[in-house]
């Protein structure tokens, strides 16, 4: 089974607010998901972002592939901080 860690959108019409997931590629996406590690609110200045770094470091090592999108959440939340830091030693 492929795993993705993406999006999920949620929330009112043009007041979008997205759950991170992580989910069997095939399925949809507002659909079926295996586990929520975090969210995403854009609309809030500056924008949220909340992310389980544990859960969301275990599942990438179990081979899940983010959506570039949540790459860059990733990013900003400091979940490759560790992992940049090791491969420089």
């Amino acid at each position: 089974m492929a795993t993705k860690i993406r999006l999920r959108r949620m929330g009112a019409k043009k007041a979008p607010f997205y759950r991170i997931i992580v989910a069997d590629s095939r399925s949809p996406r507002d659909g079926r998901f295996i586990e929520e590690i975090g969210y995403y609110d854009p609309l809030k200045k500056p924008a949220v972002i909340k992310v389980d770094k544990e859960k969301a470091k275990d599942w990438l090592s179990k081979g899940a592939q983010p959506s570039e999108t949540v790459k860059s959440l990733f990013r900003k939340a400091g979940v490759y901080e560790k992992a940049a830091g090791e491969g420089q030693e």
